[in-house]
C-alpha cells in the first residue's frame, strides 16, 4: 500500500521491487520470501504516510532475509549518502543514479 492506494511491486525470478510503499500484507510477502535482491524504498528516518521509513525498510528487510537489499526512493531527509551507508548491515545498501545490479543466472 502506497497510504491507502494499492501498488504493484514487481518479483522477477530472485529479484523484486517495491518502490513507493508503506505497508505489504503478509499474503503479498510469501511471493517476496526467496528473492535474492530486494530493492524497496526508504524515504527517510522519520514516519511517512505512505512511505517505509528506513527502520521500516530495515525491518522488512530482516524479515525476508534476502541476499542483497538496495534502498531507494530515498530523500535528502535521510542523510548524506556516505553517512548513512555506514549504519547499514552488511548486504544492505543505499542505490544511486545508474547502479547496476549483477545477480546469477537462475
Amino acid at each position: 500500500m502506497h497510504h491507502r492506494m494499492p501498488v504493484l511491486g514487481f518479483r522477477i525470478g530472485p529479484f523484486t521491487y517495491i518502490t513507493d510503499a508503506n505497508f505489504i500484507q503478509d499474503n503479498e510477502k510469501q511471493k517476496i520470501y526467496g528473492s535474492q535482491i530486494l530493492v524497496l524504498n526508504a524515504l527517510r528516518r522519520e514516519k511517512h504516510i505512505s512511505h517505509f521509513t528506513l527502520e521500516e525498510a530495515l525491518t522488512l528487510v530482516e524479515e525476508i532475509k534476502p541476499q542483497q537489499a538496495f534502498f531507494t526512493h530515498i530523500s535528502h531527509q535521510l542523510g548524506l549518502h556516505t553517512e548513512v551507508s555506514r549504519e547499514l548491515p552488511d548486504g544492505v545498501f543505499l542505490a544511486y543514479d545508474e547502479l547496476v545490479i549483477e545477480m546469477d543466472e537462475p
